[in-house]
């Protein structure tokens, strides 16, 4: 499955596009994982624990709307867009959101 951010993919022709499809993925953030997070974030630095759980939210997404593509008979993906956003109580959960156009390509 050829997965990309833009509308063509370069060398292939689209023959087919076969709908919109999505993928999401909200995950709890941890109370001790957000509290050093927090002191790093003073201190400076990077959080490796919410870098972590950012790239495992995105990849969840992007294989939630890979199946749904291929499912609807797809070789490639385009146009995706990858949204991330805080909520719940405190934004104490990561939800990240991909969506896409499934097509065939040749």
């Amino acid at each position: 499955m050829i997965l990309s951010t833009t509308n063509n993919i370069e060398g292939k022709k689209t023959v087919k596009y076969l709908g919109l499809v999505s993928g999401d993925a909200i995950l709890g953030a941890n109370i001790f994982r957000d509290f050093f997070a927090s002191i790093r974030d003073i201190v400076g630095g990077r959080s490796a624990a919410y870098e972590k759980e950012l790239r495992k939210a995105k990849n969840i997404a992007l294989e939630e709307m890979e199946e749904q593509a291929k499912n609807l008979g797809a070789n490639a993906i385009v146009g995706i867009d990858i949204d991330y956003e805080t909520i719940g109580t405190n934004s104490s959960m990561l939800m990240v959101s991909a969506n896409g156009t499934a097509v065939v390509v040749e």
